[in-house]
């Protein structure tokens, strides 16, 4: 079998470059989607020359083998348990799940079952990501002592056609964003075992001004909306993380990491590429960009940017790619459902800390994921050059 079949669950925005990039990799083939909605899978196979099927009818075919699970999150966990009852692999959107124990069953129903589960965030197999980790792991900047992660925005209402889930249980920029910074952060650095924070809802309401039905109403905001928070990683690292739905601007990069023998600015983990900078010790700033690595090579832009705003680099189907090389050739799972299940853990126990105080103790463990090398990220893409 020389390429697995695909198929979508979930026609939403995301699902557009999902089924735009798959045809790129190698060991893939998309085959079909499937929606709630018939006419969103019917838009999207005429447009990507697929068929449309139900939901049902998609999980009984036996050319596709692995599922990408791109419902809302409150879907999450029902779409992957039918999916493995069906026998497929499955990919899914962040964040893995919505409660964390669900995260844990799904872990442990793959395991038993045989199957692979991998979950996005992939962006830290990117070109900018594996820099970075390469930058750790040969000790440029010593042992990473402490950092800081911010994700600062105010919100998508103003570009999102609906951006109700967002402000509802189970979004928010902790559970929807966070996982980007979290997987990178683990990625670098291992499993974080306890964690303190503080979680708030700057605004009551959110005025939704993007085009669409949902132009000029209101959404009533349930979730907190901005969660603050001291990580102690397994490491001994400790790092500051900030996610913001309530700032309207502000000077923080991403990530920065402090180390015994200087610091380092790891590329803004939403995205596959960037740059790399970092000092040596009191030295200037030094920057590496990512651009020839593979998957780093700017390539998209949104059209909800403003002019001024580069391309970025933009490979998701990424994790999808390395889950079907880890079925097919037997190579390291890197974006795995375990990575996302502690990474889900992990918020819930910031949540948890922002309401009851304290420090809150993370339970599972999990390891670092392989280094990913530029030799074995070419191999996942069908290309010969970016």
């Amino acid at each position: 079998m020389s390429r697995l079949g695909v198929g979508i669950v979930g026609c939403g925005n995301i699902s557009t470059i999902y089924m735009h990039n798959l045809p790129k990799f190698r060991d893939l083939r998309l085959v079909a989607c499937a929606d709630l909605r018939p006419e969103a899978a019917q838009a999207q196979a005429g447009q990507f020359g697929i068929e449309a099927l139900s939901i049902e009818a998609l999980l009984a075919r036996p050319e596709i083998q692995i599922i990408i699970n791109l419902t809302t999150p409150n879907a999450h966990y029902d779409v992957s348990q039918a999916a493995f009852n069906a026998g497929k692999h499955v990919f899914g959107e962040k964040p893995i799940t919505v409660e964390a124990k669900d995260a844990a069953t799904l872990v442990a129903e793959a395991a038993r079952r045989g199957l692979k589960l991998g979950c996005a965030p992939d962006t830290f197999l990117g070109g900018g990501g594996r820099m970075a980790r390469e930058f750790v792991d040969t000790g440029r900047i010593g042992k990473v002592l402490y950092g800081t992660c911010f994700l600062m925005s105010h919100g998508m209402e103003h570009w999102h056609p609906d951006p109700t889930f967002f402000f509802k249980p189970g979004g928010g920029p902790i559970l929807d964003m966070g996982p980007y910074y979290l997987a990178a952060l683990i990625n670098l650095l291992g499993p974080v075992v306890r964690v303190q924070g503080r979680a708030s809802a700057g605004f009551a309401t959110r005025l939704v001004t993007s085009k669409g039905p949902m132009n000029g109403k209101t959404v009533a905001v349930e979730t907190p909306t901005t969660v603050m928070s001291l990580l102690h990683f397994e490491s001994g690292a400790d790092i500051i993380f900030a996610m913001s739905w309530d700032v309207w601007k502000h000077g923080h990069p991403p990530i920065e990491l402090y180390g015994t023998e200087g610091s380092l600015r790891v590329p803004d983990p939403n995205f596959f590429g960037g740059a790399v900078q970092y000092t040596e010790k009191g030295g200037d700033w030094i920057s590496v960009a990512a651009d020839d690595r593979p998957f780093g090579k700017p390539n998209w832009r949104s059209p909800n940017w403003a002019d001024h705003m580069p391309n970025q680099a933009n490979y998701r189907c990424l994790g999808v790619a390395e889950l079907a090389s880890a079925v097919l050739h037997g190579t390291p799972h890197r974006s795995s459902g375990a990575l996302a299940s502690h990474a889900l853990e992990v918020k819930h126990a910031i949540l948890k800390a922002g309401v009851e105080g304290g420090e809150i103790a993370v339970r599972s463990r999990v390891e670092r994921p392989a280094p990913l090398s530029d030799l074995e990220a070419m191999a996942l893409w069908a290309g010969e050059t970016f």
